[in-house]
């Protein structure tokens, strides 16, 4: 797979892959025009879609209506040396209608949290940064 990375003016980066562009910007306040989001916020909303493609499978795959699920995801900071703040939880809570049937409420936790971006988290890549002059 291939990602291509281009600049399309101000602080907007966007990210071009299978004919389809990511837009980023970044919030006014760190020079952006805030459009679209900033590349850390996509990063944070693949976890939780990511999480919600598989309860979206779960649910489809034993024909449970998925109208009223959703997925709140909290993002739990800590404060570091340097007075700067540092991710510490990511929470996931699966938000399920009154009708949703109980005996899947463990099994709907376990599915999402089969996540590939979370597991891709927890089992880390090795980066390569280079340069290509062409």
């Amino acid at each position: 797979m291939n990602i291509k990375v281009t600049f399309a003016g101000n602080k907007k980066v966007n990210a071009e892959i299978n004919g389809m562009v990511i837009k980023t910007d970044q919030p006014k306040e760190y020079g952006g025009e805030g459009t679209a989001p900033s590349p850390f916020i996509h990063f944070l909303a693949s976890i939780g879609t990511c999480a919600g493609i598989y309860v979206l499978g779960f649910c489809q795959e034993r024909n449970i209506p998925t109208e009223g699920i959703t997925i709140n995801q909290q993002m739990q900071y800590i404060p570091v040396e340097d007075g700067k703040m540092k991710l510490d939880k990511i929470v996931l809570d699966i938000i399920v209608p009154p009708n949703f049937p109980e005996k899947y409420l463990k099994a709907i936790v376990r599915v999402a949290d089969q996540c590939a971006v979370k597991k891709a988290i927890i089992n880390p890549p090795n980066f390569e940064v280079k340069a290509t002059v062409k």
